[in-house]
C-alpha cells in the first residue's frame, strides 16, 4: 500500500514508519522543515513538504494514497490559542482526510486516548466497544482533543472510509522516550527526593511499548474493519500507580510515599500533573487481540524501567 503518515518524526510516527516499510508498504510522510525531511528519509519514507495548516495539501496527499495514518497534532497552538485552537485544528485536518477518502473504503487510522470513554463512569474495565465521550468544554486538556478526533474519525465510516482509532495509554515507553510521562515522573522524583503516588496508589494505569503501538497501527491499516476502536495496552488490566512509583524509587534509591488525596490539588508534589495522576484506567485489549491478531511482544513498562535506559538518559 501507498501510505501517507502525519507526525512521522514524533515518538509514535518514528516507529510506525519503519514498521510499515518493513512490511512492504511505500510510505510518504509530512515534513515542514529540512530537519524533519532528513529524519523521515532516514526512516525510509518519501517526503512531502507541508504542514497541517495546508488542508488542500492534506486532501491531495490522502487522495494520492491507499491509506492514511494520522498521529500528528498541533501542540504549538497551545501558547496562543489554548486547547480550543488545537481541537479546531484537529477537526479540520480529520475532516480534510475524510473528504478526500469518502466513498473509497480506504483506511484512515488515527491516534486516540485510553480514557476517552470516561472510564470513571463505567464501573468496569473499558473495552473497544465503548465510544468516546463528546469533546465538549467540560473535558479539559488533550482529552478533549482526542475525543473530537475519535468521534469524528469513527463517524467517517458512514461516509465510506475504513476508519479506525488506536487508543494509546498515558505511558508509551521505549528507549527513545525523552518527553513522555515516565521522564516527567523521574525528573519530579529527583527534584523532590521522594517518589509520590496519589492516596493508596491503587488506581490503575495503562502502558505499552511504542513498538507494539506501531505494529497495531499497521494491522489496523491493513485489515481493521470500519468504525472500530483498538486498545494499544499491555496485557494484565493495568498497573497500580504505586507499583510504578516503587519501581522508579528502587532505581533512584528513593522512597515511594503517598501524597494524601486532600492535598493533591494544592501546590505541592505533583503540580500540574495532579489531575492526571489520579486517573483510574482499567481497560481490556481482548477485542483488539482477537480481531487483528495483535499481541504485545515488547518488554512491559516495569521491565523497561529495570533496563535502566530511562535513568541513564535522565
Amino acid at each position: 500500500m501507498r501510505v501517507f503518515v502525519t507526525g512521522g518524526t514524533g515518538h509514535s510516527g518514528s516507529y510506525i514508519i519503519p514498521e510499515l516499510v518493513a512490511a512492504g508498504h511505500e510510505v510518504t510522510s509530512l515534513a515542514r522543515s529540512d530537519t524533519a525531511a532528513a529524519a523521515l528519509s532516514a526512516l525510509g519514507a518519501k517526503v512531502r513538504r507541508g504542514d497541517l495548516e495546508d488542508l488542500d495539501g492534506l486532501k491531495e496527499a490522502a487522495a494520492d494514497s491507499d491509506g492514511v495514518i494520522h498521529v500528528a497534532w498541533r501542540r504549538e497552538l497551545i501558547p496562543s490559542g489554548g486547547i480550543n485552537a488545537v481541537t479546531a485544528a484537529e477537526l479540520s485536518a480529520v475532516l480534510a482526510f475524510g473528504e478526500a477518502l469518502a466513498g473509497t473504503e480506504k483506511p484512515l487510522v488515527a491516534a486516540g486516548s485510553i480514557g476517552s470513554p470516561g472510564w470513571e463512569n463505567l464501573g468496569r474495565p473499558a473495552t473497544e466497544e465503548d465510544p468516546a465521550l463528546p469533546g465538549g468544554d467540560e473535558y479539559k486538556g488533550t482529552l478533549r482533543v482526542r475525543n473530537v478526533v475519535e468521534t469524528t474519525v469513527i463517524g467517517l465510516a458512514e461516509r465510506g472510509v475504513r476508519s479506525s482509532i488506536v487508543r494509546i495509554p498515558p505511558i508509551a515507553h521505549s528507549t527513545t522516550d525523552s518527553a513522555g510521562f515516565l521522564p516527567l515522573l523521574i525528573a519530579l522524583a529527583k527534584e523532590k527526593g521522594v517518589v509520590g503516588y496519589p492516596g493508596d496508589g491503587a488506581n490503575l494505569w495503562q502502558a505499552v511499548h511504542i513498538r507494539d503501538v506501531a505494529s497495531l497501527f499497521r494491522l489496523a491499516l491493513e485489515k481493521g474493519p470500519a468504525g472500530s476502536y483498538w486498545h494499544a495496552i499491555e496485557d494484565g488490566g493495568g498497573i497500580p500507580f504505586r507499583e510504578l512509583a516503587e519501581a522508579i524509587g528502587s532505581r533512584l534509591g528513593l522512597p515511594a510515599v503517598s501524597i494524601p488525596a486532600d492535598v493533591l490539588m494544592l501546590p505541592g508534589y505533583f503540580g500540574f500533573l495532579a489531575n492526571l495522576v489520579t486517573l483510574d484506567l482499567p481497560a481490556s485489549n481482548l477485542i483488539t487481540r482477537r480481531t487483528l491478531g495483535w499481541e504485545p511482544a515488547q518488554p512491559s513498562v516495569l521491565a523497561d524501567l529495570d533496563n535502566g535506559h530511562y535513568f541513564s538518559a535522565s
